[in-house]
């Protein structure tokens, strides 16, 4: 069990974005990412506003943060530029903010919801587990050089997806973690051995929808502009 004001809630988004050039702010349907994202997360159950970062390091975004009421952690250009090899710079709010865990949010899926952002974080908090990370679950046969992952179900001499084991794939979009780990270069613990780490599965495949690429962008805008009175 955590207490709920020792967790930070997080973004990160920069514009230099490169498979899909300014995808956070450029158009996208009648408004921007950003401000999909930023009209979910008003209206949270869960998150307060005083434990809510936006972190950016391009002035651009931050202004848009700013209109929305949200604080903002200055990001350094070179964490703005990190790929990830050295997390204490990808995440160097770990030691500058004074929480004792972690919740980062990536913005740049439209289809996720607030209701599963808001139980994520609800049961991270009551929960014993170190980390925490989103999960879509995959009933699909997978080969990895030529070799078959998961178990061929028995008695079944062609494939079934009804038939087979369930993968899990990770969301890329929720993610928990103590902030002290960060500094001994761990993002939610060893993600090679979970022993301590809790797979939250996301239900409805759409809100597992990441954009990514050009394509993704413009084929997720179409559905978003047919559903988004059902989503919102």
């Amino acid at each position: 069990m955590k207490k709920i004001n020792d967790i930070a809630i997080i973004v990160q988004a920069r514009v230099s974005s490169k498979r899909c050039k300014r995808k956070m702010i450029r158009k996208f349907a009648d408004t921007n990412l950003l401000q999909i994202f930023f009209n979910k997360i008003k209206r949270s159950k869960v998150v307060k506003k005083e434990n809510f970062y936006f972190s950016s390091y391009d002035e651009e975004i931050n202004k848009i943060a700013n209109k929305n009421g949200f604080k903002i952690f200055k990001r350094s250009k070179e964490s703005a530029l990190s790929e990830g090899q050295n997390i204490k710079i990808l995440y160097e709010w770990w030691n500058k903010l004074d929480y004792k865990y972690c919740v980062l949010i990536n913005a740049s899926l439209p289809f996720l919801s607030i209701k599963t952002i808001d139980d994520f974080i609800a049961k991270y908090q009551r929960s014993s587990f170190r980390g925490q990370f989103a999960v879509a679950e995959k009933k699909n046969y997978y080969w990895y050089k030529k070799k078959l992952i998961n178990k061929w179900p028995k008695k079944l001499q062609c494939m079934n997806t009804k038939k087979i084991d369930s993968l899990f794939e990770a969301a890329h979009c929720l993610y928990a973690s103590p902030m002290d780990i960060i500094g001994k270069g761990y993002f939610m613990g060893n993600l090679k051995n979970i022993n301590n780490i809790n797979l939250y599965v996301i239900k409805n495949p759409i809100e597992t929808l990441d954009i990514d690429e050009e394509w993704q962008f413009k084929s997720f805008e179409s559905i978003y502009k047919n559903i988004k009175k059902k989503l919102f």
